[in-house]
């Protein structure tokens, strides 16, 4: 029996669910206060925003022992930002820089076909303090919320467990 694309989809879905579930259970019970978890995950979350493409993976690393915080939470968090959620992340970024820079650049009709290693910075120069503004506006905005959020769910998961094992 062959499945359709829509039974993939929600076998692929649901594996997915449960992989992020399980993902952040392991991180709540960590050895490490919800203040510092939540601020490795914060942290994790402003480095997925932030302009450093392709450096994500060395700036959680380095970051994380810098501050001495929990490099698989850092790493974890930094995560959201892969292949499926980097164009949306990173337009709508260009596109809030765009509007808090005043820029008279609309949103770029970039020849993507023309577009190469040698011709990128020239290409992109228009939009690059754009891009930078946007993306570290949103970077600290979302760390800021995932903080607390972060914190909230740890202290909550950590109470709701403590009661099971009593």
């Amino acid at each position: 029996m062959r499945m359709d694309s829509a039974d993939e989809a929600c076998i692929t879905h649901t594996f997915m669910k449960r992989y992020i579930r399980d993902r952040m259970r392991s991180i709540f019970k960590l050895e490490d206060s919800p203040g510092r978890l939540a601020s490795a995950f914060a942290l994790g979350v402003f480095i997925a925003f932030t302009p450093t493409i392709g450096l994500h993976t060395i700036s959680c690393l380095l970051l994380a022992w810098a501050l001495r915080l929990s490099k698989l939470v850092v790493l974890s968090a930094a995560f959201i930002n892969n292949p499926w959620t980097i164009i949306p992340m990173y337009g709508f970024c260009l596109w809030l820089g765009l509007k808090i820079t005043g820029s008279d650049i609309s949103t770029p009709p970039i020849a993507w076909n023309e577009l190469t290693i040698s011709n990128a910075y020239l290409v992109l120069k228009p939009y690059l303090w754009s891009f930078v503004a946007g993306t570290l506006l949103v970077g600290i905005v979302a760390a800021f919320i995932s903080y607390f959020l972060i914190y909230g769910v740890v202290v909550r998961y950590r109470r709701v467990e403590g009661n099971r094992t009593v």
